[in-house]
């Protein structure tokens, strides 16, 4: 069985461990019955090309690192590597198949820039519902965080129109602005800057890499080379859910591209 554990251990043990760590999904197809199917069934054989509705999905296949205070770990994979998958096991959104995850600290991750969100209510509104769940145990700062945030967000008039009414662009100036208030001891950002237009991901990056070095050690998930160098002093390759390398950041890129460089 998994366990995930808090450590109490002195502050050079590592922040987090990750020890042979794997996740499996039930997978739940539903495809139309084709002529293919049909004459694969005549046949008595299984497609060996389609996933079947139950069939196990390994996600994760033994996945094992560490990491130190200090370090900011960049995590880089082609889509459905497991990145978002082993990212959420350590925040403890899902529950590994088998495995085990020692913590030391707190963790404090950011997946999706809707979660908690209300549409109807304001840009103000949810601010304050958004400190509340990412910071609670910082009630008294909160709403020094939600003006800050606002200031920072730049949307003017717009802080008091209903969230429904933003563009994407205004959705994520609001959402990552409240994200980015205050550092954690363990900070996963996965493609945090996702949706916002290009003048405010400019502004944002230098926020968000602010708070990485803030922060006692950071999870780094993109699919942007030039982030992982700017930002990572280490980086970890997924490939089918296995890490195909773990350490020098420049190395790093060039298993990456020689994984996928026939990939279309």
């Amino acid at each position: 069985m998994p366990s995930s554990l808090t450590s109490n251990s002195a502050a050079s043990a590592p922040i987090l461990e990750v020890r042979d760590l794997s996740l499996t999904f039930k997978a739940n197809v539903h495809r139309h019955w084709t002529w293919r199917d049909w004459f694969v069934g005549m046949t008595g054989k299984r497609s060996l090309t389609s996933l079947q509705a139950g069939d196990p999905l390994k996600v994760l296949k033994s996945v094992s690192f560490s990491v130190n205070p200090g370090e900011r770990v960049g995590i880089l994979g082609v889509n459905g590597t497991g990145k978002t998958s082993l990212c959420r096991c350590i925040a403890g959104v899902y529950r590994p198949s088998s495995g085990q995850i020692r913590l030391q600290g707190q963790v404090r991750a950011i997946f999706d820039t809707s979660i908690g969100i209300y549409p109807e209510l304001t840009g103000r509104e949810n601010a304050r519902l958004l400190a509340k769940f990412m910071y609670p145990g910082m009630n008294k700062e909160h709403e020094e965080m939600v003006r800050e945030a606002l200031e920072f967000s730049g949307l003017g008039e717009f802080i008091d129109v209903p969230y429904r009414l933003y563009s994407n662009g205004m959705q994520a100036r609001l959402c990552l602005s409240m994200i980015s208030c205050r550092p954690g001891n363990l900070l996963i950002l996965d493609e945090v800057f996702d949706g916002a237009d290009l003048f405010f991901r400019e502004k944002i990056s230098g926020r968000i890499h602010s708070l990485i070095e803030k922060s006692t050690a950071a999870l780094f998930v993109s699919h942007s080379p030039d982030q992982i160098k700017r930002v990572c002093s280490r980086v970890l390759i997924l490939h089918q859910g296995r890490v195909a390398h773990d350490g020098d950041v420049a190395d790093g890129l060039t298993t990456y591209r020689e994984l996928n460089r026939h990939k279309p």
